[in-house]
């Protein structure tokens, strides 16, 4: 029985941090699934046409991958998104793996970041790991994608784990969902005398999100904003690939899947 764990990203388009966590998030599956031949598959259909127009770099969509597993004679696969959330790019991949179904003799899948509480509580616990420490006059805005799906509500769920931590300096926002920045800018008041602002996204690559519009030199970026309004804004571009820890959650539902 030939093996195989699919492991399915967004993607990005900036290679420095497709390899410092999509790749890094691959070597670790790798590594914890000796047995299995490890692929890649995005679910952005607009990174898979730039990497390929751009770079030349062809990068599998969920369906072309499993169907190459299929002709390859591969019977058993684990399917590991690494999606944050349960969202509209996860339903894209079910979805697309539905015809495959009957195809393998297994088919089994690992969930999203974010899909159970001992997640929220994992990754909060992560999150602290590399945080700036809670300090006087200082908040941590961390920034995620949003969606209009309803998995949005994970942003609120994790803010309210990390406020269970002790850390109720940090505020969580997203870029095209709820809260926006608009709601940032009410919970940064709230916190009272704040003066300094730490920024990181809450993004699995800080890629172009986290370059431009958390960072980036545009008056509409939340760094240009928040300097606007009269804070020290200082942006830490880490995604949670580059998390060992964050990391180490995926494993585990990979893990979970392989078992079931």
């Amino acid at each position: 029985m030939r093996k195989a764990i699919l492991a399915v990203s967004f993607g990005t388009t900036f290679p420095d941090t497709l390899e410092k966590n999509i790749a890094a998030i691959e070597a670790d599956l790798a590594a914890a699934f000796p047995d299995r031949v490890l692929r890649r598959a995005f679910t952005s259909g607009m990174v898979i046409r730039r990497l390929r127009e751009r770079d030349g770099l062809e990068i599998d969509n969920v369906a072309q991958a499993l169907e190459r597993l299929r002709q390859e004679g591969f019977t058993d696969v684990v399917v590991q998104a690494t999606h944050v959330m349960n969202g509209d790019e996860y339903d894209k991949l079910r979805a697309l793996a539905v015809p495959y179904e009957g195809v393998f003799s297994r088919l089994a899948f690992g969930a999203p970041l974010l899909s159970s509480t001992r997640d929220y509580r994992e990754t909060a616990a992560a999150l602290l790991e590399r945080l700036p420490e809670q300090e006087p006059g200082q908040a941590v805005v961390l920034m995620g994608h949003g969606t209009v799906h309803h998995a949005n509500a994970v942003y609120a769920a994790l803010e309210y784990v990390l406020r269970d931590a002790g850390r109720r300096d940090i505020a969580v926002g997203t870029v095209e969902g709820y809260p926006e920045f608009g709601e940032i800018c009410r919970r940064l008041e709230e916190m009272g005398d704040v003066r300094r602002v730490v920024c990181m996204p809450l993004m699995v690559v800080a890629g172009d999100h986290a370059k431009n519009d958390l960072d980036g030199e545009d008056e509409n970026s939340w760094r240009s904003m928040l300097t606007a309004r009269g804070y020290q804004v200082r942006c830490i571009l880490e995604g949670l690939g580059e998390n060992p820890a964050i990391r180490a959650i995926f494993v585990r539902h990979a893990k979970e899947a392989a078992e079931k």
